[in-house]
């Protein structure tokens, strides 16, 4: 069944999954078009800035989705501990028990690193003050929180990137519960 393309934002969730699957680089307007089902007209007119304002595009819709989803419910929850858990559990749908590549960590690795540099680097900062703000309020003194923000972070991009190179959803998933439970233990 054929996609039906009305205005820009449907296009941004297939644009996503072409970056996904074939990096920026790799991701030309060819395999754009069949993706999207739109002809280069058509994407020139959604994104005048071609395949960069693509990208930014994409990159400020998984940053509303984070903010949303995961940021927004660490920075506000009235239970932290329980902000934490659901946030494992967010992230593990989302990065459906590491099937999906994080296109922030693929564009982070590649040589179109430098073009994006300061969305990169405020997707996974924001991602790691939110969780140690939420988990110094759940007890873990300050520099321990900010630490364990970081390890949980890393190691939630580490494990899409093994679970996909394994070919083992099931290590993603357990590297997110030994990490929530570290998370989540006695502070």
């Amino acid at each position: 069944m054929a996609r039906t393309v009305a205005e820009r934002s449907d296009v941004l969730p297939l644009l996503a999954e072409v970056f996904r699957e074939h990096g920026y680089e790799g991701a030309t307007l060819s395999l754009i078009s069949k993706a999207t089902g739109l002809g280069k007209g058509s994407l020139y007119h959604f994104f005048p800035g071609g395949k960069e304002e693509m990208a930014t595009a994409v990159l400020a819709e998984i940053d509303g989705w984070f903010e949303t989803n995961v940021y927004r419910p660490l920075r506000e929850a009235d239970d932290p501990k329980a902000a934490v858990a659901t946030m494992f559990a967010t992230t593990a749908a989302y990065f459906r028990s590491g099937r999906r590549v994080c296109l922030v960590g693929a564009l982070s690795l590649s040589d179109a690193r430098d073009r994006f540099a300061g969305r990169l680097r405020d997707y996974f900062a924001r991602w790691v003050e939110v969780l140690a703000g939420a988990l110094a309020r759940a007890g873990h003194g300050p520099e321990a929180a900010g630490a364990l923000a970081e390890e949980a972070v890393g190691g939630i991009q580490g494990a899409v990137v093994l679970a996909r190179a394994l070919d083992r959803p099931e290590v993603f998933e357990r590297i997110l519960a030994g990490l929530a439970a570290r998370c989540l233990g006695d502070a």
